[in-house]
């Protein structure tokens, strides 16, 4: 779920789903704005992704501090 596997290709890891919100974070956005940058930077041959998948995605970022979050404006994190 977190890690790709043999039977969890990368583009629907956690991980890779991460990496690919983290790349659509030049600047802070809110949450649906960050959705809909994943959903167009994926394009329409990527494997698609479900909303609880990507907030799934965005609380382990969170966890590991590589989010943050601040009055519904979500940014890089600091790495506290």
């Amino acid at each position: 779920m977190i890690l790709p596997g043999k039977h969890l290709w990368h583009d629907r890891a956690m991980l890779g789903i991460g990496a690919e919100i983290l790349a659509e974070l030049d600047q802070p956005r809110t949450v649906s704005e960050l959705w809909e940058h994943v959903k167009a930077a994926r394009g329409p041959k990527a494997t698609p992704i479900s909303f609880d998948w990507f907030v799934l995605s965005l609380s382990f970022l969170y966890a590991i501090s590589a989010l943050d979050e601040d009055d519904g404006i979500v940014r890089i994190g600091t790495g506290r």
